[in-house]
C-alpha cells in the first residue's frame, strides 16, 4: 500500500534554513513525480516546487525560486526540499503530494508545520 511520510519542519529565524523530507514506499513502478505544496492560513494552496524521479527536471513557484530547492533520492524514493532564506511569512504547513504518472497511484504525507518568527 503506498505511503508518504513526511518530516522536518519547526521553527526557524528570518532568513535561516529548514530542510523537509518526504519518503515514499509501498509502490513497485519507477516513475513517479513528488511535488511541494504549502498553505497559509486563509489562502489558497500554493505549489512550492515538483520533480520527476530519475530526472533532473525541476519546477519551482515563483514566490520560491532562487530560495529552495528540490531534489531527490531515487535509490530510497525520497524527495527533499531545501528552503533557505526563510521569510518572516505567517506560519504555514507544507506536505508533498507522491504520483505516478497517470495519477492512478497517488498519496498525500502529513500536513507539516513551519513557522518563521524571531
Amino acid at each position: 500500500q503506498l505511503h508518504v511520510a513526511e518530516s522536518g519542519g519547526g521553527l526557524v529565524q528570518p532568513g535561516g534554513s529548514l530542510r523537509l523530507s518526504c519518503a515514499a514506499s509501498g509502490f513497485t513502478f519507477n516513475m513517479y513525480v513528488m511535488r511541494w505544496f504549502r498553505q497559509a492560513p486563509g489562502k489558497e494552496r500554493e505549489r512550492v516546487a515538483s520533480i520527476r524521479a530519475r530526472s533532473i527536471v525541476t519546477d519551482y513557484g515563483a514566490s520560491v525560486k532562487g530560495r529552495f530547492t528540490i531534489s531527490i533520492d531515487n535509490a530510497n524514493h525520497t524527495s527533499y526540499l531545501q528552503m533557505n532564506n526563510l521569510k518572516p511569512d505567517a506560519t504555514v504547513v507544507c506536505s508533498c503530494y507522491f504520483s505516478s504518472p497517470f495519477g492512478s497511484h497517488a498519496s498525500w504525507g502529513q500536513w507539516t508545520q513551519v513557522t518563521v518568527s524571531g
